[in-house]
């Protein structure tokens, strides 16, 4: 069965995976541009051959900057909806917004041309044309959802940065495959024959069962629905999609399942793909032969402590693969989410060679319901015990740190987690590229939940200060006992700060002391220089006297910290001010990097948009590019 109009339905199938081939190539091709930037730009900060390496030093360059600054101006604005409880109705950034339209206008077009002809075959090929068009879709659908994602590898991304328009790939489909129905159905009723229909052809009824199943991903798919119980909603979409595909199956043709069979197969890869990195990462068959403690031939030891009421820290031992700050893991516990594996971010920066301690990660989870809940109870009652766990990962694309030259990184509550690695990152480098200032922002409701990563970054700033980098550290408490106006956001204001960088805070709370306390038994039950009874290992004595002479060091350089005052806020600063300072003064390139909710990511991405247009960035002015990196809370 072929239907109306098959060759056209074909070319256009085709025509949608050029496109979309197209696509991919190009943003291939600028990846590897921006590559050949930041390669020039380091070879640059090494040599010391120009004072600016981030700015663009001849007409290509300075074009290709231009346009880049034309397409960030464009994509960063985004509008928010501040009323409690729909704040999910807030639509996406313009640039994703200009993406969907491109692609519904490639969609209508391929719905509509030369298919609008109003004679005898006029439904049913409008029926069959948009058939095609849905199904050419499906295995764009289950590639965009992939977690070893062979799109994102290619273009430079990770998976969930491509999540958003896979959920809008299938509200799309829903809409064409509404409309192939529909028409069908229009016709049979004209015709007189839809009970016919519906008694003697089994495929319609399996075409109705895939359109109420997609209807109901969709549905459910919608923030507050799927927020009531997260991982109840992950398993049903698993198995909902499933049975999709099979009802998918006995509904379309023969000479149509070759699409059918490609987003099989790209489900198949990916599952494989998952399975294969999961058993790489969690099995080895040799347990022995390594210092660290806490290796198991199976999965990981996981160390989990219980902080305050909402608050736990996790520590993987010795883990056996690398990874770059800002990337996360999925983490799976068998005895508290059989089959639920959940996304954290790395929280701490990759230890480099001839350190101390074993390749461990930490993550810092808060409370909230289901799994984190569970994890916290158990820590709760257990603060001694460990788990197995096994990890995936890790993903995600962070930006690079050292390719520009002034870096703005803000971290509301637990996004400290992803933008404290970073200051860690290029802390901890030999080299620290182009970077000659660092502006970090730490926002929370309380200082309690803060006052750990402050630590941190002191200890991460104290070093870059010494490879002569300058950074300043603002810590803004929302919901202050010390007013209820946020003070004045100026360099030169520090009358009312309330920690100073090497100097203990009088008054660290008990919360915050149990975090750094948690996190420090962490780092030293991974370590192997502390060895379980009986063991034998050579120099230990040595390597005791040489931690020892370290943790020294570092009291001694924070108790010489020369970093400017860190400078505390009643409530959250203007973060207009607190980008526009270090753009300002920048002479180079400016990243900035936010890790929070979304009122904070909106906020920030109409500052950087609107910063970017007032200073003609790339325009003449002289005024150097600002880069945007998000991080948003979501799920």
């Amino acid at each position: 069965m072929t239907g109306v109009d098959a060759n056209t339905n074909h070319r256009l199938a085709r025509a949608y995976w050029y496109i979309a081939a197209t696509v991919v190539g190009s943003l291939m091709v600028f990846r590897g541009i921006n590559y050949v930037g930041a390669v020039k730009r380091l070879k640059a900060a090494r040599n010391q051959s120009t004072p600016d390496p981030t700015r663009p030093d001849g007409f290509l360059s300075q074009s290709w900057a231009t346009a880049t600054a034309l397409v960030r101006e464009m994509s960063h604005p985004q509008f928010f909806v501040p009323i409690r409880h729909f704040t999910w109705l807030t639509p996406p950034p313009l640039g994703r917004v200009l993406v969907l339209l491109c692609y519904w206008a490639v969609i209508i077009y391929f719905m509509t041309w030369h298919s609008i002809i109003h004679d005898i075959n006029f439904y049913e090929r409008l029926a069959y044309r948009n058939a095609w068009v849905t199904l050419t879709q499906l295995p764009m659908l289950f590639l965009l959802s992939s977690k070893v994602n062979i799109v994102g590898f290619l273009i430079g991304t990770s998976h969930e940065r491509l999540n958003w328009l896979h959920r809008w790939v299938a509200r799309t489909m829903f809409v064409t495959c509404t409309v192939h129905g529909f028409n069908f159905w229009t016709e049979w009723v004209r015709g007189g024959i839809l009970q016919d229909e519906l008694d003697m052809m089994t495929m319609v009824k399996y075409g109705l069962g895939a359109w109420g199943i997609l209807l109901w991903n969709v549905v459910v798919g919608f923030v507050p629905i799927r927020r009531m119980a997260y991982e109840l909603w992950v398993l049903q979409h698993v198995a909902s999609s499933i049975v999709m595909l099979v009802l998918v199956y006995w509904h379309i043709p023969r000479n149509a399942r070759f699409l059918f069979w490609l987003a099989v197969s790209i489900v198949v890869f990916d599952r494989v793909a998952r399975w294969a990195l999961l058993l790489w990462q969690n099995l080895r068959v040799r347990a022995g032969g390594s210092a660290c403690q806490g290796r198991r031939r199976v999965g990981h030891q996981i160390l989990a402590r219980a902080v305050g009421n909402a608050t736990t820290v996790v520590t993987i031992k010795d883990v056996h693969f690398n990874w770059t700050a800002g990337q996360h893991v999925y983490l799976w516990l068998p005895r508290l989410g059989p089959l639920e594996a959940h996304p954290y971010t790395i929280a701490c920066a990759r230890k480099l060679k001839g350190t101390c301690c074993c390749n461990s990660i930490q993550l810092i989870l808060r409370k909230h319901k289901g799994f984190s809940k569970r994890i916290h109870d158990y820590a709760s009652n257990n603060p001694e015990g460990t788990l197995t766990g096994f990890l995936y990962g890790p993903f995600g694309a962070p930006p690079r740190w050292d390719i520009y030259e002034t870096m703005v990184l803000i971290g509301a509550s637990t996004g400290a987690s992803f933008t404290l690695p970073l200051l860690e990152a290029a802390a901890q480098a030999d080299f620290v590229g182009c970077v000659k200032s660092i502006d970090v922002l730490l926002i929370a409701r309380t200082s309690k939940e803060m006052e750990y990563y402050v630590q941190r970054a002191r200890a991460a700033g104290e070093a870059l200060v010494q490879k002569g980098v300058a950074v300043n550290i603002h810590l803004a408490i929302t919901n202050s006992a010390l007013g209820t106006d946020g003070l004045p956001l100026s360099r030169n204001d520090t009358s009312t700060s309330h920690i100073s960088a090497g100097s203990n805070s009088s008054g660290s709370s008990n919360s915050s002391s149990e975090l750094e306390q948690a996190v420090k038994e962490g780092e030293k039950s991974s370590c192997c220089c502390t060895k379980p009874p009986g063991a034998k290992v050579d120099n230990d004595k040595t390597s005791v006297e040489k931690e020892k002479l370290e943790e020294a060091t570092t009291t001694a350089l924070l108790a010489s910290s020369r970093l400017p005052i860190i400078r505390e806020y009643s409530s959250r600063p203007d973060m207009e001010q607190l980008i526009r300072q270090p753009v300002e003064a920048a002479r180079g390139e400016t990243a900035v990097v936010v890790c929070g909710g979304p009122e904070i990511v909106a906020a920030t991405r109409n500052c950087v948009s609107r910063l970017s247009d007032e200073r003609a960035v790339h325009k003449g002015t002289g005024a150097q590019g600002i880069y945007l990196h998000v991080e948003e809370y979501a799920f």
